[in-house]
C-alpha cells in the first residue's frame, strides 16, 4: 500500500479517535487524553495509537481504560473512516514530549553554566 494512503488513513484515525475519546467514551479515567500519532501497518490490520495525558501519575490507569474502550472505539470508527477493515488498536503512551522536556532542561542548564 502506498505511503501516502497509510498517512491519510493515519490522519483520519487521529482525528476520529480524538473525537470519540473526548466526546463519546464514558470512562472517567479517560480525561485530558491527547492522541498524538497513529502508526498503521502496511496491511491496515494493526494500528499503534500514541497518546499523552495531562496528569502523568495516571498513565497506567489511562492506558488500561483506553485498552478496555478499544472495542467501542473500533466499532465507532467503522462508520466514520472509509476503509474496509478497521485495524486492531494498541494504545501506547507517547514518551516524546517527556523526552523533549528533558532535552530542553539540559540545554537550559548548559546555558546557565555558560553565563556563570
Amino acid at each position: 500500500m502506498s505511503n501516502i494512503k497509510t498517512e491519510r488513513i493515519s490522519d483520519a484515525l487521529i482525528e476520529q479517535i480524538s473525537y470519540i475519546v473526548a466526546n463519546e467514551v464514558k470512562n472517567g479515567n479517560i480525561k485530558f487524553v491527547t492522541i498524538t500519532d497513529v502508526k498503521v501497518s502496511s496491511d491496515l490490520s494493526y494500528a499503534k495509537v500514541y497518546f499523552t495525558v495531562l496528569d502523568e501519575s495516571k498513565i497506567d490507569l489511562t492506558t488500561k481504560a483506553l485498552k478496555e474502550a478499544s472495542g467501542f472505539i473500533r466499532h465507532e470508527l467503522r462508520d466514520r473512516v472509509d476503509i474496509r477493515q478497521i485495524p486492531e488498536l494498541e494504545f501506547v503512551y507517547d514518551e516524546s514530549i517527556k523526552n523533549a522536556k528533558k532535552i530542553e532542561d539540559i540545554i537550559d542548564k548548559l546555558h546557565e553554566d555558560e553565563e556563570m
